[in-house]
């Protein structure tokens, strides 16, 4: 474990404790629950990096460019897209047996303004929102405490993208590891791009974006 000061131990220690209680806890889950959390990791990371509250999260101003946002992301995204489709999705299904739940989705055909509501939420939640909580800052944080061995890296990796599955429990067990499966791509692309959380919030929001437009188009 790297030498840390007391704040750079407390601090994330509490939030991470705020965010299982927010997660596991009494209080009702709602679409704005990876908002609020996100601000909770926001404001928590003024209080430990002070001027650095985001750029510690992975939102570097030198990354955020019109080739990384407008012309990669979505080439990533369309290709991950097409492996879910074709790969995860029926693989996992032969693996466990049981068809993935989408019923939830079933509204979003053919209904234009119900789909545009949702893909607002989805950017908002959960490109933004869980890029936020699983990439930004587990990830970061852990990297933080225990270094980038490459040990460290896949239990990073593994413990994070099965956290993210099983928070898909609506999906059914079906959905949980193909979310946790597609969570541990997009830790991967996380790593691999160093850190940066604009790339990832796009292609987490590209890819939702194909997804829900499929529903809206009946192909899925």
């Amino acid at each position: 474990m790297n030498n840390l000061s007391l704040k750079q131990t407390v601090i994330p220690l509490v939030t991470l404790a705020i965010i299982c209680f927010m997660y596991f806890g009494p209080v009702t889950r709602t679409a704005l629950e990876n908002i609020i959390i996100s601000i909770l990791i926001i404001t928590a990371n003024y209080l430990e990096y002070k001027g650095k509250l985001f750029s510690a999260l992975g939102f570097y101003r030198e990354k955020f460019t019109m080739k990384n946002i407008i012309v990669l992301a979505p080439l990533v995204a369309f290709g991950l897209f097409v492996l879910y489709v074709f790969a995860i999705v029926p693989g996992i299904e032969m693996l466990t047996g049981v068809p993935i739940d989408y019923s939830s989705m079933n509204q979003l055909e053919g209904n234009l303004p119900t789909t545009i509501i949702w893909l607002l939420i989805v950017w908002a939640t959960a490109a933004f929102g869980e890029e936020i909580i699983f990439r930004g800052y587990f990830m970061r944080q852990f990297v933080k405490f225990f270094g980038e061995h490459k040990i460290s890296i896949v239990i990073n990796i593994l413990l994070f993208s099965s956290f993210f599955g099983y928070m898909h429990m609506q999906q059914g067990i079906t959905g949980q590891i193909v979310a946790a499966t597609t969570g541990a791509l997009l830790s991967v692309i996380f790593y691999l791009r160093k850190y940066d959380l604009w790339f990832n919030v796009m292609v987490h929001g590209f890819f939702n974006t194909l997804g829900l437009l499929s529903f809206y188009f009946g192909l899925a």
